[in-house]
């Protein structure tokens, strides 16, 4: 029936069933009996959807290839292509926070610190795809999209991140934290050396990172970095400085 047609999307029922009697009596004018009441069959309802992308299968493959789409052409900066993959998903009765939480996603991954306000562009529109829903929220979330694709990329922290996370993983989930940087509550911490050597930055002049002796990592990877800050689109740079 037409609501699985839909995938129970009510928006796109409502809008295949209008084209569906729209063609309906379209036919029926062209016929001898003009003025006899409409009939809509289940054939009709299907030209309908199919000729406006509406038959749009949110659990199968092609759903995935459209969000992909999307996804890639933002991170190739190509707006026009981002604009329209997003239309044919929003078109097609997708919800609209579906595509917004992967813009908060790609805001964080693929543009990261190169550009700080393209988070907040993302949530801004996953707020609107919330509150206001479709059709009012489109223009909010293609402006989005717009920025996302137009801002300078980076996955320094996507990268870093990745990184980390595997080394937990693998080995180090259960190292000890160093006892310079634990909690020192109580005076028996302290005595048992929790704190011991650690200085206030602002003390310090604001001195960052770790001092000769006094890492903020675990012994055995003291020395293990994750973030580069180098990997950013050529031109560009991440912030803060």
């Amino acid at each position: 029936g037409l609501a699985s047609m839909t995938d129970g999307d009510a928006r796109a029922a409502l809008n295949a069933l209008e084209l569906a009697i729209n063609m309906s009596k379209s036919q029926n004018q062209t016929s001898k009996n003009g003025n006899d009441p409409v009939v809509v069959s289940a054939e009709m309802t299907e030209k309908g959807l199919q000729r406006t992308s509406l038959l749009y299968d949110r659990a199968g493959e092609e759903h995935y290839n459209i969000i992909s789409a999307l996804h890639k052409s933002m991170r190739a900066g190509d707006a026009d292509a981002a604009l329209y993959w997003l239309a044919r998903m929003l078109e097609s009765g997708e919800d609209a926070r579906y595509v917004t939480r992967r813009l908060v996603r790609f805001a964080s991954e693929d543009v990261g610190l190169a550009d700080p306000m393209a988070l907040l562009q993302a949530t801004a529109a996953h707020t609107a795809a919330e509150k206001i829903g479709m059709p009012e929220c489109d223009v909010i979330v293609a402006q989005a999209v717009v920025y996302l694709a137009r801002a300078p990329k980076s996955v320094a922290v996507y990268k870093a991140y990745k990184a980390a996370k595997s080394l937990v993983k693998g080995r180090t989930s259960a190292d000890p934290v160093p006892l310079h940087i634990r909690n020192a509550p109580t005076k028996l911490m302290k005595t048992i050396g929790y704190k011991e050597g650690y200085v206030y930055p602002p003390d310090n002049n604001y001195r960052r990172g770790s001092t000769e002796g006094f890492s903020f990592l675990p012994p055995n990877i003291e020395n293990t970095h994750f973030f580069k800050e180098e990997d950013v689109e050529p031109g560009h740079k991440l912030y803060p400085e």
